[in-house]
């Protein structure tokens, strides 16, 4: 007879494996929010005393307020505790041209790539409508009321708006080390998982099938050094780069990407504000700078400032130069003496996220610069997926296992060609770096093929091959248009389509210059959070 999997255990913590954690017992061990009398599942998260996570991946999409709303946190509690502040997009800048590009283009030119999309989408196109303005207007102010709130540094929502719930669509900042506590406070309160303080020192692999419930290859118990053998039904591996599970015992391949996509080293650095009253940006900056780009996510405490670039086309010494550059507007002489941390990128991913009765999720799967984001998000991904998913016995694994890996490689390859479309519209001639981006043996092939098509119509839904879209159109929309990319415009549009293409922009137009009036500021609602909340759904 078929076991039913009811024992999981996840090695590593931070936030893959507290998060990991968090859905599958709300998904599983809880009803409406309440425990479960009897839960279905026996999770255990095991968790080395002397491994720090690593500490990145402060930026969220939109989806992890559902993700915190599903595992029965109040977004009143997270942003407090976490030291959080709302991000409604990103917003790049000087990516466009350097001082010696087209003597034509702007420089400190800047675009934004918001969370909301376009006026009257996914029911009206509006992109081909706006070809013919734009010279005038730029496309995110013309579709979309985030560019000018955010360059207001105005909320998406306003006191009175419930708990994640929204007037403009968004995620969050968030302090990574404050976030896993808070997670791993909530799992082990609320929702009764197991944690475990400990090293894991051996892993045993099935040499042969003992069926019904092991095949070969299975991992059948992890080993710790002072709470012994640990068993379970499923592996989940949150170990980050060591893959102790997925690389190092299962030997599951790594597809490095570094000839996509070349970053592979971050300086990172926490810059204290001069006014504890500053205001908080809405959006993440991403500067382009000489050989790689520099993030700067605005927190209520703080700012999370990091230069990200290529140690095949720099050294150390002078990526530090840069940021010290970048920072020295705000601190003066003392940029001079900040002491970043050093973070090496190995951009890639597994072949597989789920081999045998292992899932591998966060870095343990894969991990690439942090352009858009999008490590929490695959996170979030992998976990919901493992969760609402979730193999009756040992017989439906496999299945399930292949439809979830087919998915996987779907999205690392949308993200990897995603993220490569940044660079390859760029008409930044400052260094090697960015020549080596426009190198035709360095873009995909299926990007090539699409930035053709793009230059006759604009991006729609009909141009991806993907079941499950992680960038919608509208987002290759923003930064095409953005980045000003040239095309065609539509020889014929219908009358009565121009009209209502006409009264959106106009109706956009209003609401920006509305929102802009009541919206309060990050830093005004954060600060009436502490003394109100939010209301409960």
């Amino acid at each position: 007879m078929q076991k039913a999997i009811t024992k999981i255990v996840i090695v590593g913590g931070g936030s893959a494996g507290w998060i990991t954690a968090g859905l599958l017992a709300a998904e599983h061990n809880a009803d409406n929010g309440h425990l479960s009398p009897s839960p279905k599942l026996d999770i255990t998260l095991i968790e080395s005393p002397d491994v720090a996570p690593i500490g990145v991946g402060e930026g969220t999409w939109p989806s992890m307020r559902s993700t915190l709303q599903k595992i029965g946190i109040s977004e009143t509690e997270f942003l407090l505790s976490c030291d959080a502040s709302f991000k409604q997009g990103s917003r790049f800048i000087n990516w466009q041209t350097s001082q010696d590009s087209k003597p034509n283009l702007p420089i400190n030119h800047s675009y934004l790539h918001p969370f909301s999309l376009p006026i009257g989408e996914p029911q009206f196109a509006i992109a081909p409508y706006w070809l013919p303005y734009q010279q005038q207007v730029s496309f995110a102010d013309a579709v979309c009321q985030q560019d000018a709130i955010s360059k207001l540094s105005l909320a998406p929502k306003q006191i009175t708006t419930a708990e994640y719930s929204f007037i403009n669509n968004y995620g969050y900042h968030l302090n990574a080390a404050k976030f896993s506590a808070l997670l791993q406070q909530h799992c082990t309160q609320k929702l009764r998982v197991n944690h475990v303080l400990d090293h894991v020192s051996s892993i045993n692999v099935a040499q042969q099938d003992n069926l019904p419930n092991i095949k070969a290859g299975d991992i059948t118990h992890v080993m710790t050094k002072q709470h012994g053998e640990i068993d379970a039904d499923l592996f989940i591996d949150c170990s980050g780069v060591s893959a102790l599970l997925i690389g190092q015992t299962l030997k599951v391949p790594f597809i490095c990407q570094k000839a996509v996509l070349f970053n592979d080293s971050a300086l990172a650095i926490q810059v204290p504000y001069a006014d504890p009253q500053s205001p908080i940006a809405s959006c993440t900056h991403s500067t382009a700078q000489t050989h790689g780009w520099i993030w700067d996510i605005g927190l209520p405490s703080r700012r999370g400032v990091g230069h990200v670039y290529s140690s095949s086309h720099t050294s150390d010494d002078q990526a530090l130069t840069q940021l010290i550059d970048y920072l020295t507007p705000a601190l003066g002489d003392k940029a001079a003496d900040i002491n970043p941390r050093k973070l090496n990128i190995a951009p890639g991913h597994r072949q597989v996220c789920w081999q045998n009765n292992c899932v591998a999720i966060g870095m343990a799967a894969g991990f690439i610069e942090p352009l858009e984001a999008s490590a929490l998000a695959l996170i979030e991904w992998t976990a919901k997926a493992v969760a609402n998913q979730l193999p009756a016995n040992r017989h439906t694994m496999d299945s399930i296992a292949k439809r979830v890996n087919q998915q996987f490689q779907q999205h690392w390859q949308q993200i990897i060609e995603f993220l490569k479309l940044h660079y390859v519209i760029s008409h930044r001639s400052d260094s090697d770096y960015w020549h080596d981006h426009r190198n035709e043996s360095s873009i995909p092939d299926a990007l090539k093929q699409q930035l053709e098509l793009w230059r006759y119509q604009a991006p729609n839904q009909h141009d991806f091959i993907y079941r499950e879209m992680l960038f919608p159109a509208a987002s290759y929309q923003y930064v095409l248009y953005g980045m000003q990319f040239d095309t065609q415009q539509p020889e014929q549009l219908k009358p009565s389509m121009k009209l209502q293409a006409q009264q959106l922009f106009t109706e956009n137009s209003q609401k920006a210059q509305r929102l802009s009036q009541i919206l309060p500021s990050n830093r005004e609602l954060l600060n009436k959070l502490t003394t109100y909340g939010f209301a409960k759904i």
